[in-house]
Formats: structure tokens, C-alpha cells, sequence
């Protein structure tokens, strides 16, 4: 072929070469095809379509939501790194700074739930070492089909494994997330993993590559075969009824190469010998290398017979797109070079310099050293097509008709903690290494959030990471907006104030009106929550096409936030710590059972409109969560204010004799009925908590006292008493 910078061999074909329709093989459309042959000037080589493929697709290219995200609120005063590197940062005291981020791995965890859950934890922890910051914390959301349903336990297993295998092995603690079982997710399980790391706020890390005539590295482990199309072919599209046959397409993790990768890196950042650190994820050395030219508006040449290869008889469209985990592309000063292979090699990492960086703005990949690709960075960068999808937006919901009250009180609250969406995740996190590192001081299973601690100083971060495809399946504006304010809260009721929010945003197909018209009124409802609370938006990642057979998951915002915790002493858990104390509700009485567990275990279902968050009532709670003394404090959430009463005594060591307020209406309403906006505390200073209450507009009322024993008495319903916390092993089988 011949192009305008001169003539570009042919490279091995590899289905695409001789393709009467060469854009289907990746994923690509006729049109787009087109703009790629008028951009160039001819046709594209089958490595440059392949290379095209990729950075077009849907999962990096981000075509039909970018214009969009662009309504995210993304500065703040904290904000150090925003949305386009491979992490967000966020300024702490004393000039730390924390990076954090979530990815999704749900393609790939579906067809093989173990390396799919893996390699998603090692992919999450290479963004933020990319930054220059040492992870400190994981945290995952994942959501199933009913626990009883057989391949939702299969996939929960081999999840959870993948998780704690990684997890475990490169000693990075995971420390929190959420479980979610619900029908929606029959078809295509969702797997969001979030990070987090410490680093200097004056160290940081870009994905750039700058300086002509510089080195360009490729360190860590050897290319291979695996995870060829994860991005085009797997991640981009929907599944048929059997997604077996995709099993190639998925990457397989070493956390043992990407521990000594992750020294390395922090090595050579340390020692001040990085210009750029990009992560190979999706779309291997193709989108590595592109972007990191694209962010340094430079171009980019790479010698593909340098590359390390743990196969034989690669071409180079396998060595470009190869998703081979454990991976990282460097630039350094030319005058450095040796010291950073010698870094590397000292630490067992395999090395070696596969390109240079060029001032023309162009990639060029040479074979055998003839040239196989040519084109502007920008083609597959900037270029790549961005669409505004015909979107049908969402009816209003309206209110649904319940049916008869329940009297049956203790039925319901022993029916709900025993409920999939309510009961202990502790079958989960036990699997996990959540104090490898001893910094966690709030565990899994005892507060709202996690609580880190950055040794030699005073303060620490509270992460969470929360969402509700039940919630935005009903009602996508406030489900999104709900998110955002859950997860703040919860790391409110740690004892943090929030900074930052990363997110992952998991849809069906955009190419369906229905499912992009729920989309654009979740980013809608999360903007509006962002703004109103003042977190900004630091980066995510939009994961679409989850679905099988045009059967898509419930839309899903999870929503991760990072908090300050400025004394650390100070943290708090949601048990009720001592006997004596008051226990308060923050926030309005009654819920609504619209959308809540209680209505979809009672009628099998929910329906109706959940009600959506007051933003004035978000803000000043967040206040009183921050500036009032309290012993324990717990989001009132799913399941209602009674069971999150029975969640305070099964945390904490005390019980706790309340009374509550009569009902205006439905008794189930007032116990099980769902609402934001609502806290349980306890403190051993009400009147200091009911007039900051008072001064910052919420509402607070005093249920009751703290007690010896573990028993729950609710004056005029019952007592129950509450010595063992039901877990998930019941629906395991």
C-alpha cells in the first residue's frame, strides 16, 4: 500500500486482509471504515485497521458517551489530576495526595469470573502506580443473579477468587465494595473494581511521552496471545446466548510479575528517571504508546522486533494488540536510559527499549524493519468518531399502590437481614487480605466506609463505592443521583469529608434509544448531585454493551468516593461502640417502599418512583456528619431504619432500647420503607448534635439509648435479640 509518507507493508494477514467487509473483523462500521480510508488517503493495512479497530471501539474510545460525560463537574480545590490520565489525584495534607480510580471487567469476567476478576484488580492497580502513587486500597462492586440461581454462584466464586487471588498475592489490601443479587443481572454479571494509592502531590505521574529522540520502554512481562480483541471484540459488544467461544479474547494475570513491575515503576519515579508511565490495558502496546503520545502532542516510532515475546511466530498485528497483563510503556531522558533498564532488571523485570519519540505527531511501527504502520496519532486518538445516539428519554415513574399493611414486625426484620441485598458479605471479604500493609483502620463489615491510614501523619481516607441498578432501573435521574449522595454519605459516617468521586457507568447497548435515553438521564442526575454536593468528578470509565440477546443489565452508575479524614483518631464505626449512649435518627422519618428490598421480597418486585435525594438536606447532613462528636454512625439505607437499627447492634457491642416514632401512615413504611438522606448516630452529647442539626437544616430526632447486651427493644413492637449476623453462606449452598 502506498500513503502519503511512503509505502506501508502489508501485515500478515488475520482475517482482515481479504474480508470483502474488513471493518466487521473489527468491530468497526462501514462509514467509519470510509473516514479511516479518506483520512489516510487509501486504504488502511491490515495492522492499521486492526490498531484503528481498537482505538475506536467503544471501551477506549468512549464514542457515544463523551459528549455527555462532558456535563460532569470535574474541578475543585482539591482536584490535582483530572478526566484522560490513567487516575484522578486529589490534594491531602502535609502534600500527599491520594489517585484513585474504577474500571470495569465485566466482558471478560463473564466469560472466565476468575482471570476476568484478576486481571481487572491488576489493570486497576497499573493506573494508579502509573500516577507515581503506591496503591493502598481496593475496593469492588459487584452484582449477580440471585444467589440460588446455580451460574450466579459459579461467577460469585470464581469473582471473588479472582479478587482475592491478585488482591492477595501483590499485598494490596481490599477493603470494602458492594454485593448486589438481583434479576437483572441474570444475563451478564457486573465486576467494577476502584483503587486507590498514596503519592507526594509534587511527584506525579503523567501518561506522556515528550522529548524527541527520548527511549521508549516496554518493561514488565513477556507479549503473548492473550486478550487479542478484549477491547473490540469482547468489551464493545454484546453477547449471543453463549459467550464461551470468547474465552481467547480474555487476558490471564500474574500478580507475582505485576508486584515486581510495581516496584519498579515506584523505583524509577522515585529515583526521578520517568518522563511518562502509561499502562498496557486495553488495546495493548497500540493504545499505550498512542496515548502517550496523543497527551504529549508528540508521535511515537516502535521496532516491534524488540518487543519480548513468550510465543513464537507472532505478527505484528498480535504484538500491537496483544492485552498481555502486567505491562508498562516508559519514556525516559535518553541520558537515563541504562539507569532505568538497570532499575528493571535488578527488580526481574524483562526490559527492553522498543521505540523513540518523535516530534511529527505520527506512530510509525516498523517489522523486520520494514514500515507496517503509519498514520497521525491523532487518527486514533482525537479523530476516533464521537456520536450522539438517538436517546428516548424515560417516563417519570409514577407511585405505586402497595398492598395491606404488615403487622408481622418481627417476621420482616429477620426476613430482611437474612435477604441476599442485606446479609453480612463476610463469605466475601474473608477471602481477602484487608490488613496486608497495616493501615486499614475501619475493616470491612464494620463501618460505612473504609478508613486508610497514611502512616506518620494524623489523617487518613474513607473510600466507598456504591450504586444501585434496582434504584436507576426505576428511575435512572435520581438512581444516578442517589449514588452520589450514598457514597458521600457513607464516607461522611466514617468520619471523612468528601473530595472526589470516580465512577463506572454500566449500560447496555447505546446503540438502543431506550437503553442511551436511561444513560443521558443518569449523567443528568449524577452532574446535579456532583454540583449540589460539591464533589467533583476526578475520571471512570463507561462500560456498554452489557447485555445478551438484547436483554440488558439494570443501568448501573457505581460511584466511588474518597474522603478526608483529618484526625484519624476520629474515625467511626456503624456498631454502637458502648452502653449509655444516645441513639438519634438524622434526616426525615419515613421512607418510601417504592423501590425498596422490603417491596421486592413482600410482592416480588419493585416498582414505583424511589424517592429521589434532597440536595439541601445532603449538603447539611455531610456538615453535621463532619463537625459533630458522634460515637458510631450508619447510612439508614437498604431494607429501612429498622433494620438499619438491627445493623448498629450487630456491628457494635451494645444493643439498644428505642422508641420510635408513631407512623403518620403504613407501619411497614415507617420500619421498612426506604429513603436518602437518613442517619442512625450515637452520642454521648445529644444537645451539641440537635443544635448543630438545628443550624445546618436537618432534621434529628432522639430514638433512644445504647445498652448492655445485644438485644434490639423497640418500645410497642418487640424484641429481638441479635447475637449472630447472617451471612451469605445460606444461599450458597
Amino acid at each position: 500500500m502506498t500513503g502519503r509518507r511512503g509505502a506501508v507493508r502489508a501485515a500478515t494477514p488475520v482475517g482482515v486482509a481479504d474480508n470483502p467487509a474488513p471493518w466487521d473483523a473489527v468491530g468497526l462500521t462501514r462509514q467509519e471504515y470510509r473516514s479511516i480510508a479518506a483520512a489516510l488517503g487509501r486504504a488502511p493495512s491490515p495492522l492499521e485497521l486492526g490498531m484503528l479497530g481498537a482505538m475506536w471501539s467503544e471501551h477506549c474510545s468512549y464514542k457515544s458517551s463523551r459528549v455527555h460525560l462532558r456535563r460532569l463537574p470535574t474541578e475543585g480545590d482539591a482536584v490535582l489530576v483530572g478526566p484522560g490520565e490513567n487516575a484522578g489525584v486529589l490534594a491531602l495534607p502535609g502534600g500527599w495526595a491520594v489517585a484513585i480510580r474504577v474500571e470495569s471487567h465485566n466482558h471478560p469476567s463473564a466469560v472466565e469470573p476468575f482471570q476476568g476478576a484478576a486481571t481487572g484488580v491488576g489493570g486497576i492497580l497499573r493506573d494508579i502506580f502509573a500516577t507515581g502513587a503506591r496503591p493502598c486500597a481496593v475496593l469492588d462492586g459487584l452484582c449477580f443473579a440471585p444467589p440460588d440461581e446455580g451460574r450466579a454462584r459459579h461467577l460469585l466464586r470464581g469473582v471473588v477468587e479472582g479478587i482475592a487471588h491478585y488482591g492477595n498475592s501483590i499485598g494490596v489490601p481490599t477493603v470494602g465494595g458492594a454485593t448486589a443479587f438481583l434479576p437483572g443481572y441474570r444475563d451478564n454479571p457486573l465486576v467494577n473494581v476502584m483503587a486507590a494509592g498514596w503519592l507526594r502531590a509534587d511527584a506525579i505521574l503523567h501518561g506522556r511521552a515528550s522529548g524527541p529522540g527520548n527511549p521508549v520502554l516496554l518493561i514488565g512481562n513477556r507479549t503473548g496471545r492473550d486478550g487479542i480483541h478484549g477491547a473490540s471484540l469482547l468489551a464493545s459488544r454484546s453477547f449471543a446466548e453463549d459467550p464461551a467461544g470468547l474465552r481467547p479474547a480474555v487476558q490471564v494475570g500474574d500478580p507475582f510479575v505485576g508486584k515486581l513491575l510495581l516496584e519498579s515503576c515506584l523505583e524509577l519515579a522515585a529515583s526521578g528517571l520517568l518522563l511518562g508511565c502509561n499502562d498496557l490495558g486495553a488495546a495493548g502496546l497500540t493504545s499505550a504508546a498512542s496515548e502517550a503520545a496523543g497527551r504529549g502532542g508528540m508521535g511515537i516510532e516502535l521496532d516491534l522486533d524488540a518487543v519480548p515475546r513468550r510465543e513464537e511466530g507472532m505478527n505484528p498485528y498480535e504484538v500491537m494488540l496483544s492485552e498481555s497483563q502486567e505491562r508498562m510503556l516508559l519514556v525516559v531522558e535518553a541520558a537515563d536510559e541504562a539507569k532505568a533498564i538497570a532499575v528493571c532488571e535488578r527488580w526481574g523485570c524483562d526490559v527492553a527499549r522498543v521505540g523513540r519519540v518523535t516530534a511529527d505527531g505520527r506512530i510509525r511501527v516498523r517489522d523486520h524493519g520494514e514500515l507496517v504502520a503509519d498514520m497521525p496519532v491523532a487518527l486514533l486518538t482525537s479523530a476516533a468518531p464521537r456520536y450522539r445516539r438517538p436517546a428516548r428519554r424515560p417516563l417519570v415513574p409514577a407511585r405505586s399502590s402497595p398492598g395491606e399493611d404488615l403487622p408481622a414486625v418481627g417476621d420482616w426484620l429477620a426476613r430482611l437481614l437474612a435477604a441476599p441485598n442485606i446479609c453480612s458479605r463476610r463469605w466475601v471479604y474473608r477471602q481477602y487480605d484487608h490488613q496486608v500493609q497495616t493501615a486499614t483502620a475501619v475493616l470491612p463489615g464494620q463501618g460505612d466506609a473504609a478508613v486508610l491510614w497514611r502512616k506518620g501523619t494524623e489523617f487518613g481516607v474513607a473510600l466507598a463505592l456504591d450504586g444501585s441498578g434496582r434504584l436507576t432501573r426505576l428511575d435512572p435521574y435520581g438512581g444516578a443521583a442517589l449514588a452520589v449522595c450514598e457514597a458521600a454519605r457513607n464516607v461522611a459516617c466514617a468520619g471523612g469529608r468528601p473530595l472526589g468521586l470516580t465512577n463506572c457507568l454500566n449500560w447496555g447497548s447505546p446503540e438502543d434509544p431506550a437503553t442511551m435515553g436511561t444513560f443521558v438521564a443518569a449523567i443528568d442526575g449524577m452532574a446535579r448531585a456532583a454540583r449540589a454536593l460539591g464533589i467533583p468528578v476526578t475520571g471512570g470509565n463507561v462500560s456498554f454493551y452489557n447485555e445478551t440477546s438484547g436483554r440488558p443489565v439494570d443501568p448501573t452508575p457505581m460511584v466511588g468516593v474518597a474522603g478526608l479524614v483529618a484526625d484519624i483518631g476520629l474515625r467511626r464505626g456503624s456498631g454502637f461502640p458502648a452502653t449509655g449512649l444516645a441513639v438519634a435518627m438524622l434526616g426525615p422519618a419515613a421512607g418510601r417502599l417504592d423501590g425498596s428490598e422490603y417491596q421486592a421480597l413482600r410482592w416480588g418486585a419493585a416498582s414505583g418512583a424511589p424517592q429521589r435525594p434532597d440536595f439541601a438536606l445532603e449538603r447539611g447532613l455531610l456538615r453535621v456528619l463532619a463537625e459533630a462528636d458522634l460515637r458510631s454512625a450508619h447510612d439508614c439505607a437498604e431494607g429501612g431504619l429498622l433494620v438499619c437499627l438491627a445493623e448498629c447492634v450487630l456491628a457494635g457491642t451494645a444493643g439498644a432500647a428505642v422508641r420510635l416514632p408513631k407512623p403518620r401512615g403504613r407501619l411497614d413504611e415507617l420500619l421498612f420503607g426506604e429513603a436518602p438522606g437518613r442517619v442512625v448516630v450515637s452520642t454521648d452529647n445529644y444537645p451539641a448534635l440537635a443544635a448543630l442539626c438545628r443550624e445546618a437544616g436537618v432534621p434529628c430526632r432522639k430514638l433512644g439509648v445504647t445498652t448492655d447486651g445485644r438485644d434490639l427493644v423497640a418500645e410497642g413492637l418487640g424484641t429481638w435479640p441479635l447475637r449472630d449476623e447472617r451471612g451469605l453462606e445460606p444461599w450458597l449452598g
